[in-house]
């Protein structure tokens, strides 16, 4: 058990009390009991499959994602800034080798095979460009508020997305979209600039229904989006031009839709109206759907999933993992997913919260933002609110290169949690 210590403000009153364990046990234990689910839950949809080796894997990179979590909460810190280089240019290495030497699936080239494993770049990149971005806000004399600085970090998270769009990985690459507006969020970036880089995908969301309902969701989407703006109080030209992407979105989107990859076609039109294809790429989130809906409250019970044990849902311990919880240990087992989840990344806020270095606290606030971005997509998925896009669970889904980074961010949470400032002060 933590101990713990009450200390005074100075004025002869005490303070709440501040746990003085100098390990994050509290995110271990969470991220532990996530693990655990995922390994439960493919064993689940796989055990009675050809695929059923997915558990075996899965369960090595688990045990090496425990011992990468141990080795990185320990390092110093001081290794962890100078590994920030040399981490990115791996990564983007590893952005260009997929491209020369890496395996298409479901027409996205982003994996690389070696021998009876498959590592995806993209996921190793990701933790280098993070640390590469919170090591460049974080130096002496930057300042987000200036567009030097601004579009220096962009272009920092720039380099691997344009490597990403030419593997066509549509999921990752706005995965590193919302760590860039998180970090610049975090760093102290303009809010009114952050907001005009988010408007325009919010506007673009409504303008995908154009077919259905006309104009009016654009409208509507694009006085809202003004009446944030003119709440920041910019003069009206400042404000003038920060619509201006907004609108070309609004104008833009089903041209760029018409235009995108015929199965990603596919996948918006299958959101829009899921039973536009029953048999073809509407199955998927039909049949998901009807899994989290036939679990009830408590479930079917474990290895009793109709759906997930008959096959209806295909690949069904990747993208749409979250539907084997939830028909087999129902609503129940759904919430406790989510609120792990959402516990996880609380943490992570919590730790960045309460550093003083800037370089941690902005990697442990991308860290949440990553998460958070991952647990929304993929459940929304799931339930049918989200185009599909590729977008694994964190900790849940199948996947050796997504777990192992996973629990390496977990690593540096804990290792930055022992230099949060109340245990000093404590």
């Amino acid at each position: 058990m933590p101990s713990t210590t009450l200390y005074s403000d100075g004025l002869g009153n005490r303070t709440a009390e501040r746990s003085t364990l100098p390990f994050d046990i509290r995110t271990a234990m969470v991220t532990v009991a996530l693990v655990g689910i995922g390994l439960i839950s493919i064993y689940s949809a796989t055990y009675d499959s050809p695929a059923a080796g997915f558990f075996n894997s899965q369960l090595v990179f688990a045990a090496a994602g425990l011992v990468a979590m141990a080795v990185i909460a320990f390092l110093p810190r001081q290794m962890i800034q100078v590994a920030a280089l040399p981490t990115y240019l791996v990564g983007l290495l590893g952005l260009v080798l997929v491209l020369v030497i890496g395996s298409t699936i479901n027409g996205q080239k982003n994996w690389i095979n070696l021998g009876p494993l498959s590592i995806q770049p993209s996921e190793i990149a990701k933790i280098g460009t993070l640390l590469m971005a919170a090591q460049f806000v974080s130096r002496e004399g930057r300042d987000l508020r200036t567009l030097r600085d601004l579009f220096t970090l962009c272009g920092i998270v720039l380099l691997p997305i344009a490597l990403i769009t030419l593997e066509k990985d549509t999921g990752s690459m706005l995965v590193y979209s919302a760590m860039l507006l998180g970090i610049a969020f975090w760093a102290g970036a303009d809010l009114f600039l952050v907001f005009a880089f988010v408007a325009p995908v919010l506007v673009g969301g409504a303008a995908l229904f154009i077919p259905l309902y006309g104009y009016l969701p654009v409208g509507i989407a694009l006085v809202v989006v003004l009446g944030v703006m003119f709440l920041f109080r910019r003069r009206v030209l400042t404000t003038a031009f920060g619509l201006i992407p907004s609108i070309v979105a609004a104008l833009g989107t089903q041209f760029v839709v018409g235009h995108l990859p015929t199965h990603m076609q596919q996948r918006i039109n299958v959101f829009l109206n899921p039973s536009i294809d029953p048999r073809g790429t509407g199955y998927h989130v039909m049949q998901s759907l009807m899994a989290v809906g036939s679990g009830g409250w408590t479930g079917k019970g474990f290895l009793n999933g109709t759906l997930t044990h008959l096959g209806y849902i295909p690949e069904q311990w990747t993208d749409f993992i979250y539907s084997v919880p939830t028909e087999e240990f129902g609503f129940v087992g759904g919430v406790l997913v989510l609120l792990l989840m959402m516990t996880l990344i609380w943490f992570a806020l919590d730790t960045a919260r309460s550093l003083r270095s800037k370089f941690e606290s902005t990697i442990c606030f991308g860290i949440a933002t990553i998460l958070f971005y991952h647990t929304t997509i993929n459940i929304g998925m799931a339930i049918g609110v989200v185009p599909v896009m590729g977008i694994p669970l964190p900790f849940l889904s199948k996947g050796g290169s997504s777990l192992l980074l996973n629990m390496m961010m977990v690593g540096l949470l804990l290792n930055f949690y022992r230099f949060r400032s109340d245990l000093r002060r404590a």
